[in-house]
């Protein structure tokens, strides 16, 4: 049985990743299954910073196919080079969208999304997969989330 996962929801953002990345790690570290891992992750995402939709799309044969996520309803899947997801993969690397109308090709799975992060995970130098958030504000990332995710990704990684 999981425990809850504890963070100060009044701290700046760089302090709750730093209160939320070791209690991911332990969450996910010692459970096998990466598919009960990305959803709890999501959902810790989802509670700690009230992003519209995060989740994760997993690269399968030649596309990009949805994993475990929190939030509404999301495309099934994306073509690498193809929306913020498939650059992402494309380029192994994150990328941070202040606002999704000016990103050339977007795909706008859902028209509240305003603002996106997408992160690459990579395992053995190759993109396995993508860690995608959403919000329903412009600007709603920066560096600070950039640096923290990107860490969680490798966390996410080593258990792939």
């Amino acid at each position: 049985m999981a425990e809850s996962i504890l963070f100060d929801k009044n701290a700046t953002r760089a302090k709750q990743y730093e209160q939320l990345l070791p209690q991911i790690k332990a969450l996910i570290e010692f459970e096998t299954d990466r598919i009960a891992n990305l959803a709890n992750v999501a959902a810790v995402l989802k509670e700690a910073f009230y992003f519209l939709w995060v989740g994760f799309y997993e690269f399968k044969s030649d596309e990009l196919v949805l994993g475990p996520f929190q939030g509404p309803l999301a495309c099934t899947r994306i073509k690498p080079g193809k929306g913020v997801c498939g650059k992402s993969f494309e380029e192994a690397k994150t990328i941070v969208v202040p606002n999704v109308d000016e990103f050339p090709g977007h795909i706008a799975c859902s028209s509240l999304s305003k603002s996106e992060i997408v992160v690459p995970i990579i395992k053995n130098g190759e993109v396995v997969a993508v860690l995608d958030a959403d919000s329903d504000t412009l600007n709603n990332f920066d560096k600070i989330d950039q640096q923290y995710l990107e860490q969680l990704a490798q966390i996410i990684a080593m258990q792939w």
